[in-house]
């Protein structure tokens, strides 16, 4: 699948970046996290959550006691979208027919995974695992049940406690619990 990935041209973003970014981790993951799309750094290596959100999510997952190599991470949008400004490439937010084109993608990955259970990392990603745009403040906290009967998860992508000015280290600690309770769960449905 990941072979067949390379080639994707369900959208006109597989003429942004370098190579498509897929998803990765053990194929008996307990967790799927799925955040929005490769950043800059992501899109050089070819690996997800590489760069500093991915950092981020690294730091989290340790305070809430997961084992990322334990868990497969992907984002709902394959190639990296941005606006070249100078010699930086800026992220720019994939819109809605691009993300519908991908959530194929995310489909398989499931299908082959089958995570018990599956974290959308912000509204991109909850967008793509739900079919439709949805509110992070109103599904966060909880699990819900996606179309194929899984149990999903929603919570902030770690990009947003990067740019946050306001209460910090509250969102981040808030960010930290959400993981802790999700880890958590995916033991006891082991």
């Amino acid at each position: 699948m990941r072979a067949e990935a390379t080639g994707c041209t369900r959208c006109d973003l597989y003429r942004c970046g370098t190579q498509t970014v897929f998803g990765e981790g053990p194929l008996d993951a307990r967790i799927m996290f799925v955040g929005e799309q490769p950043g800059d750094q992501e899109d050089r290596a070819g690996k997800p959550f590489v760069g500093p959100a991915g950092q981020l999510l690294d730091r989290a997952l340790v305070e809430a006691g997961v084992d990322r190599s334990a868990t497969y991470v992907t984002n709902a949008v394959k190639h990296f979208k941005f606006e070249q400004r100078g010699k930086r490439r800026i992220h720019s937010k994939p819109n809605g027919p691009e993300i519908d084109a991908c959530r194929w993608w995310i489909e398989q990955e499931r299908i082959l995974v089958r995570p018990p259970i599956t974290v959308a990392l912000g509204a991109t990603a909850a967008r793509s695992l739900f079919g439709k745009a949805v509110t992070i403040g109103a599904m966060r906290g909880r699990p819900h049940t996606v179309p194929d009967g899984g149990e999903a998860w929603v919570t902030v992508h770690p990009s947003f406690l990067l740019r946050v000015q306001d209460n910090k280290e509250q969102e981040y600690a808030r960010f930290v619990g959400d993981l802790r309770v999700i880890g958590e769960r995916a033991r006891a449905l082991a």
